[in-house]
């Protein structure tokens, strides 16, 4: 597994990739829930690096990467339907459940949308409450609350 750490206006993140693709980007404050190790940068890596700088410096609305994350048939459903959130906009888990043609299921949708492995790129911090307020976020709110801010001024609500 490869792995490079890269620091973000939010805190250090580290990301993890094999050969076929990222596994996990998570902050550093996250870490316990990976093993660590060394840096082992790869092109993966690197390329995470290079698109999640300019993320953080407002060029790059869209991540190009190739994915890998492991998680049941669910969450893999879920956590496709993250990445068909536009950038600078948000959607309840409600509405998700509703894409999947499971509308009792959002409560589901917020546990998947919980153990998301891929965190900024596979953008859960787009996910709020059905009343438009943040609520979860495995990095924080304050963090969720800065993404959010950082990609639009005003919350835009996705159907």
């Amino acid at each position: 597994m490869d792995q490079q750490t890269m620091s973000t206006p939010l805190g250090a993140l580290i990301i993890n990739a094999t050969e076929q693709g990222l596994t996990h980007v998570w902050f550093s404050d996250m870490a316990s829930k990976q093993s660590l190790h060394a840096d082992k940068t790869s092109a993966i890596t690197q390329l995470a690096v290079e698109q999640l700088t300019a993320y953080f410096a407002g060029t790059l609305h869209a991540f190009d990467l190739p994915l890998t994350p492991v998680g049941t048939e669910f969450q893999q459903r879920v956590w496709a339907q993250l990445l068909t959130i536009p950038f600078g906009q948000t959607c309840s888990y409600g509405d998700i459940a509703q894409r999947l043609g499971q509308p009792t299921a959002a409560r589901a949708v917020g546990m998947a949308n919980g153990k998301n492995p891929l965190g900024i790129i596979v953008p859960c911090h787009r996910v709020i409450g059905q009343n438009k307020q943040l609520t979860g976020y495995a990095g924080g709110l304050d963090k969720k609350a800065w993404l959010l801010a950082h990609e639009v001024r005003e919350f835009t609500l996705a159907n």
